[in-house]
């Protein structure tokens, strides 16, 4: 996301030398010009405390943002002030977004198998991934060759949700369906060399690793079907798949059955702890699996299970 604002520029360039990802970036950005535009274009320098929290308080009144909306806002402004500026912000004291808590939508096991039928190749695979090693959409496609452990039936997530590295469980079936699409892929990056095509490193791996894009541990497992250039380096290059060509797929998947809940790529991450959970997995193992930073994160499935009501059965069953 490149901007005409001097300003804007200048902290964009000093997220991208800090290592900020992509849509870190795109999203500080955003809350940013909005900030300013706010309050009539004046400059961040002449601002401060109030400014700040007539801003977070005004979208939480007049624009009803959820409130993790309204933290990511925050942060914006926290980063661009405290980083960019050098200047403490100190006690806000804004208006907090109302929080609701909302419990996630959740598929039966037969309802997964019955959208899974709906698909083939790789868009059921990468689907697979989601629902059977607990994967964000995000961190799917970005998984490489290298990230693969067929042997352990194991996968690492590189840089997932608060830059952190975890590894998780790969299921047989995964596992099996895999080196087609590894050897796939390989073939591609071996074509893209030829034509002076690399594979998109993060951040200044393309410095450190001048040669990584021969490499085949380095070729994304899906990757995009068109080349683009890179948005820090304007090298040409292949990224992975869009999160687009996937949710398309699920969304034609979902209109074929008779499936009413509200069904996101998402879900199959919901549906993969809730079933663990359902199976007797304890509540830690399950919180390592999916990379949460606290327990408490990952105690909203007990509560689509009900186990937090002790075993409690409605009276009407006692009838």
């Amino acid at each position: 996301m490149m901007t005409n604002s001097p300003f804007l520029h200048r902290v964009q360039e000093e997220m991208r030398m800090r290592g900020y990802s992509i849509r870190t970036e795109k999203a500080y950005l955003y809350w940013i010009k909005a900030f300013i535009n706010f309050h009539h274009k004046r400059h961040p320098d002449t601002m401060g405390n109030n400014e700040v929290a007539q801003f977070l308080t005004f979208i939480a009144n007049h624009r009803n943002v959820a409130i993790n909306t309204q933290k990511v806002a925050l942060n914006a402004l926290v980063y661009l002030y405290q980083k960019h500026l050098k200047q403490e912000l100190g006690d806000l004291g804004f208006r907090y977004a109302s929080k609701q808590r909302q419990l996630p939508t959740v598929l039966s096991t037969s309802e997964i198998s019955l959208l899974l039928n709906q698909l083939s190749g790789r868009n059921r695979l990468i689907l697979e991934l989601l629902y059977g090693s607990g994967l964000r959409i995000s961190e799917c496609l970005r998984l490489r060759i290298q990230d693969i452990d067929i042997e352990r039936c194991a996968l690492i997530v590189r840089n997932g949700k608060g830059h952190k590295d975890r590894q998780t469980i790969l299921s047989h079936k995964c596992a099996v369906k895999l080196p087609a699409y590894i050897n796939a892929a390989h073939a591609i990056q071996l074509k893209d060399n030829k034509n002076a095509i690399d594979p998109s490193l993060p951040n200044a791996l393309e410095r450190k690793y001048p040669n990584a894009f021969r490499q085949a541990g380095w070729m994304f497992i899906f990757p995009s079907t068109t080349t683009c250039d890179n948005p820090y380096t304007g090298t040409h290059c292949r990224h992975h798949l869009h999160q687009s060509v996937i949710r398309k797929a699920l969304g034609a998947a979902v209109r074929n059955t008779n499936i009413v809940k509200r069904v996101t790529c998402h879900t199959f991450r919901h549906s993969f702890a809730t079933h663990l959970l359902q199976a007797g997995r304890d509540i830690r193992s399950v919180q390592e699996l999916l990379g949460h930073n606290n327990v408490n994160t990952t105690q909203i499935y007990t509560h689509v299970l009900g186990q937090h009501y002790a075993g409690t059965v409605s009276p009407l069953d006692s009838l």
